[in-house]
C-alpha cells in the first residue's frame, strides 16, 4: 500500500486530508505554489493530491514535472467566479488534467465532499461514500484505500469519463449547502448497496 502522499495545496482541502492522512498513518508532505517544492513534492509522494484553486492546475502540473506512473489525484469543483458551474458533460476538468499529465493515473475524488467532513469521512457519524472514477484499477485502488482509512465508504465510479458527472454532483452538494436550499455544509452522499 502507497504511504507516501504529497499534497499540493495548504487551504481547507489540503489541511483537512492532510489531517485525515496522517490519523490513517500515512506519510504526509504538504507544500503551497513554489515551483522547486511543488516538484521536489511530487518527486517524493506515491499519491499527489492537487487540493488548489481550479485555476492553479496546469501551472502545478507543469511544475511537478515528469510524475509518469504516480496517482495524481484531483478533489476540484468547477465554478465559476460567481459560483455558477463551469463544468462540462463533454469533458471533465479531470480529463483535462489527464491531458496535461500524460503519463500520471488520474482519479477524481474527494470533490463531492465538504473540507469539514473529509479528516474523518463522516457526518454525524455516518460515513460518506468517497467516489472515485479512474481508468486505472490500481491507481483508484490506492485512493478508495486511503478513503476508507480516514473513515469513508469506498464507491469506485467506473472510468475517468465519470467523473463529468462527480464535477456536476460536487456543485449540486455546493448548491444544497450554499443555495437556496441553504442546507450548510454538514452532509454529504452516501451509496447504497455496493456490498462494501
Amino acid at each position: 500500500m502507497s504511504k507516501k502522499i504529497a499534497i499540493i495545496g495548504k487551504g481547507n482541502v489540503g489541511s483537512a486530508l492532510q489531517k485525515g492522512a496522517e490519523r490513517a498513518r500515512y506519510e504526509v508532505r504538504t507544500t503551497g505554489s513554489d515551483a522547486k517544492d511543488v516538484r521536489a513534492a511530487g518527486a517524493w509522494g506515491e499519491i499527489i493530491i492537487l487540493a488548489i484553486p481550479v485555476t492553479a492546475r496546469q501551472d502545478a502540473i507543469k511544475n511537478l514535472g515528469d510524475i509518469s506512473g504516480k496517482t495524481l489525484v484531483d478533489p476540484t469543483n468547477l465554478l465559476n467566479a460567481d459560483w455558477s458551474y463551469a463544468g462540462d458533460l463533454t469533458k471533465s476538468g479531470a480529463e483535462q488534467i489527464q491531458e496535461w499529465a500524460r503519463g500520471a493515473l488520474v482519479v477524481k475524488a474527494f470533490n463531492t465532499v465538504f473540507a469539514q467532513n473529509m479528516t474523518t469521512g463522516k457526518v454525524k457519524n455516518e460515513s460518506l461514500s468517497l467516489l472515485a472514477a479512474g481508468d486505472d484499477t490500481g491507481a483508484k485502488k490506492q485512493v478508495l484505500d486511503l478513503g476508507l482509512a480516514i473513515g469513508f465508504a469506498s464507491a469506485d465510479v467506473g472510468p475517468l469519463s465519470n467523473a463529468r458527472y462527480l464535477e456536476a454532483l460536487g456543485f449540486l452538494n455546493i448548491q444544497l449547502a450554499y443555495g437556496p436550499t441553504k442546507y450548510g455544509t454538514d452532509l454529504g452522499f452516501k451509496v447504497i448497496g455496493l456490498g462494501k
